[in-house]
């Protein structure tokens, strides 16, 4: 039912073909278990088929290991009229340990669309209740400012000639 489901978690075990030849788990499987769990988290707040529309301030903080239970933790911390933002971290455990660390976490935005025609379509909005839901908010608007500029920086960039040579 849309407008409920504002927090998802994603298990699973890091696998041998998930690591790079330094017997790490790849930075770019991590993003896809990122971009999965963020989806499921976006359609079941939404109730429709939903984008990705950015990924920002993903920091890799520890490494993930063969056999690590990770966990994908999503959190909804803004709706616009189509968007969607929500926290991520993703934790990995050592179970022999069970020694939990974060290994990475960013901010995933998503866009809902309608089933006809694949346009925009409004989404539930959520409004913060705690302290804590208050803070979030916040860190989702200077984040979404912080996007804005850096976009606007890149537009720029792009409009200048290229150097010779």
């Amino acid at each position: 039912m849309p407008g409920q489901q504002r927090e998802l978690e994603f298990r699973f075990l890091a696998e041998p073909t998930d690591v790079n030849f330094g017997g790490k788990v790849h930075g770019g499987m991590v993003m896809k278990w990122i971009d999965q769990a963020g989806y499921a988290a976006a359609v079941g707040w939404s109730g429709n088929y939903c984008v990705t529309v950015a990924v920002g301030g993903i920091q890799f903080v520890e490494p993930i290991l063969i056999g690590d239970l990770v966990t994908v933790r999503c959190k909804l911390i803004h709706t616009g009229r189509s968007s969607m933002q929500f926290a991520v971290d993703v934790i990995a455990r050592d179970l022999k340990t069970a020694h939990a660390r974060r290994a990475t976490s960013c901010i995933v935005m998503f866009v809902a669309l309608d089933a006809p025609d694949g346009k925009p379509t409004p989404v539930p909005a959520w409004i913060p209740v705690s302290d804590e839901d208050r803070r979030l908010a916040d860190f989702a608007a200077r984040l979404q400012e912080l996007s804005q500029a850096m976009e606007a920086e890149v537009s720029r960039f792009r409009a200048e000639p290229a150097l010779p040579g």
